[in-house]
This record gives C-alpha cells, sequence and structure tokens, in this order.
C-alpha cells in the first residue's frame, strides 16, 4: 500500500495520490453498479413487454452512467481504447445502436451486449489490458 500523501503512477502515466486513486474507485464503482442497475431494469422490461415510457428513465440512466464511466477511462488516458476492454466497450456500444435500427433482434442484440461485458470485465487483468494495436500488455 501506498504511504498517505505518496504520488502513484497509473498504468496510462498519470499521477495522483493515494487519496485521489480512492475516491475515483469508490465513484467507479457507484457509477458501475448505478449502471449495471439501470441497464437490467431496462433489458429485463424490454425482454417482458414493458411499455417503452415506462423503461425510458432507466434507458437514460443507462446512458449517462455508461458515458460517464467511459469519460472516467478516457480521463485517465485514451490508452483505454485501445485495449481489449475499451474495444470490447466499443463492439457493445455499436451492438447497442444497431437495437433500434433491427427491432426484432433487439433481445439477441442486447444479450450479445451483456456477454460482451461479463467477459471484459471477468476476464484477467493482463488481458483486459491487452493493447491489440501494440499486440502487448499495458
Amino acid at each position: 500500500m501506498i504511504e498517505p500523501g505518496k504520488k502513484m503512477n497509473d498504468p496510462a502515466g498519470v499521477i495522483y495520490s493515494e487519496e485521489k486513486r480512492k475516491s475515483n474507485r469508490a465513484l467507479r464503482v457507484a457509477l458501475r453498479t448505478l449502471h449495471i442497475i439501470s441497464f437490467s431494469v431496462f433489458f429485463g422490461g424490454l425482454w417482458f413487454g414493458v411499455p417503452q415510457a415506462g423503461l425510458m428513465p432507466w434507458l437514460r440512466w443507462s446512458v449517462f452512467t455508461g458515458a460517464a464511466l467511459m469519460a472516467l477511462e478516457a480521463w485517465k488516458g485514451f490508452d483505454w481504447f485501445l485495449q481489449l476492454a475499451g474495444g470490447l466497450t466499443l463492439i457493445k456500444l455499436a451492438l447497442l445502436c444497431l437495437v433500434p435500427v433491427f427491432p426484432d433482434y433487439n433481445r439477441f442484440l442486447l444479450l450479445l451486449a451483456v456477454g460482451l461485458s461479463s467477459i471484459g470485465s471477468h476476464m484477467p487483468s493482463w488481458l483486459r489490458h491487452f493493447n491489440y494495436i501494440k499486440r502487448s500488455a499495458a
């Protein structure tokens, strides 16, 4: 553990204190929790035929928290978008953009997005941070 007040290097090259890192982690955990809850309610409602008007607040929260999570990653450095975790997130966004284009396949597309999210968040760190352009771990 780093002593309080000491600086730490982030893999993306950002230097910040242990206190800043902990507060950033708390924010990421809170946002991720809200994101999972809001997307789960949205997807469940869509799956079980809840009217679209009732799902819109959950969709908005899902989009807001997802965008905030991506902004936090981009704030550390844009390398995240070149890593496997960022790449999977961009693929997931592409799948989500296809939902209104192909409404008959919305369940399948959303299942793929959930599957990619689960795989991405549970893969080993070295693989999650693998840079697919440089073909090496960050």
